[in-house]
Formats: C-alpha cells, structure tokens, sequence
C-alpha cells in the first residue's frame, strides 16, 4: 500500500509545458510557490511548513526540513493544494522557462531521485523534499549548481522541470559519463556523482567549458538537460549588454550611427 497519494496527471504542450493533476477528493499535491497556473473551484490552497509529508510526525522535524530547504534556497513554506469537494478537480502547474516536465514515480526508482535545486515543480502530498548533500570534498568545493542538491523520497508521483530537451541516459554497472555541472536535472540514488577537474593549459584558460565538469558513473538512471537556465541567463545577459554589435560588421562604428555614444 502506497504512503503518498495516488494522482493522475496529463503534460499539456510542447516547449512551454504545464502539468495537469486530477485529484480525487480529499487528495492533495503539493508544490513551489510560484509554480501554480490554474486550478478547478473546490480545491483549497494551503500554506504549509515543510513539505507536509508524512513523515514528520514533530514540530521538529517539521523545522528541521524546513531550515534545510533554507540552504538550497527555497522559502520555509510550501503550497498544499487539496480536493474539499465530493468529485474529481483539476489543477495545473507550469514550467518557469522553455523545456520539459518529467514525470518521475518513485515507486519505480527505489523511493530515492536526487534532482537539482531548482528543477522541483511539484509532488504528490506524502513525498518528502530534503536536501542532499555531496559528501566528498572536490564535489563540495567546485560542484558549482550541483553541491548541494534536492532530495525527493517516498513512493508517489513527483514533477521536475529541465530547460531545453532532456535526455535520459541509463547506465550500466561501471559506465561512466561527464556532463557540465549544470546539464544535470536528476540521477537516481544508486549513481556515484563527483567532480573532475578539466585539465591542461589551454582547456583551463581558453577553453570557455568551465574548469571542472561532472562524473556520473552507473549503475542507475540519470537525466541531462540541453539549457540550463543559469546559461540561458548568461547568454540573454551578454545579448543585453552587446545586442547591437551582434551580427553587424561596423561593430561600434554601427553604434555612432545609432546615436549610441557610449
């Protein structure tokens, strides 16, 4: 018998997703704030202290999730969205940016996903969201967006979102794949994860990779995203800064005759 609640859910689109739940009476699901898009009269939105699983049967370990999520930079609170009425409800989350949403039933991924910290998008009540930290030192000191990571557990329906495409590549015992720290959304709990060190003169300084990049050695299950958004950030940053000279042989000249003196 399951511990979480059981949701039934349909993914709406194609680049700019949302995720939408049925829910049954009294079933709930929980999520970021944020995260909500819509949602059927006669379902009850509940601020909550933690995640609301079950698991936390005191006030402190209610507090002692909750000043973990503090650390990967998520709010004390979550949203508890719950079905008050006597037939079944709608309600819809959506993406924060261009990609996917990956459905993920931790019944079938030994009740453990380890994702990044923001790739989160919402779970079924029942499913606990903790932090899991990498425990090795290199990891911890250059693991950039992958140091400190999510941890989801239980044995419901959980949502994570990645920016741009999403591969999904299964290991086998011993393979083993390097991935930039931020093309990571999520691998299953039996992956060894660590940081390498690019190496060499010429990689290190002109590269433009990044100086360390991250291993992840099978068995089990890992999901690779195409766009991080912390990438997509930097790229819509440069553009912002040099829009004009982008694509334009006169470079600044082309910026005089714009009336831009700068």
């Amino acid at each position: 018998m399951k511990n979480n609640h059981e949701i039934d859910f349909k993914i709406l689109g194609e680049e700019l997703q949302c995720v939408e739940i049925e829910l049954d009476p009294s079933e709930t699901v929980i999520a970021e704030a944020g995260n909500f898009m819509m949602m059927d009269d006669g379902i009850q939105m509940d601020t909550i202290f933690g995640d609301g699983s079950k698991q936390q049967s005191s006030f402190m370990d209610k507090l002692f999730s909750a000043g973990k999520r503090l650390l990967v930079g998520e709010s004390l609170f979550m949203t508890a969205f719950t079905n008050i009425g006597n037939f079944k409800k709608r309600i819809s989350f959506a993406s924060p940016y261009p990609g996917k949403i990956i459905p993920m039933d931790l019944s079938k991924l030994n009740g453990k996903l380890i994702c990044q910290k923001d790739a989160f998008l919402c779970a079924a009540k029942g499913v606990s969201i903790g932090i899991e930290f990498q425990k090795k030192l290199g990891t911890g000191l250059f693991g950039g967006e992958g140091f400190i990571m999510e941890k989801l557990e239980g044995d419901g329906m959980a949502f994570v979102h990645s920016g741009g495409m999403v591969i999904e590549r299964k290991l086998s015992p011993g393979e083993l794949i390097k991935v930039d720290t931020g093309c990571i959304v999520a691998f299953t709990y039996d992956i060894t994860y660590d940081i390498q060190f690019v190496g060499g003169i010429k990689n290190t300084f002109f590269g433009g990779e990044g100086l360390f990049f991250a291993t992840i050695k099978g068995p089990g299950t890992v999901w690779v995203q195409s766009l991080p958004i912390s990438r997509l950030a930097g790229r819509m940053m440069a553009y912002a800064n040099n829009g004009k000279e982008e694509g334009s042989v006169l470079g600044g000249i082309g910026r005089i005759f714009d009336g831009d003196n700068r």
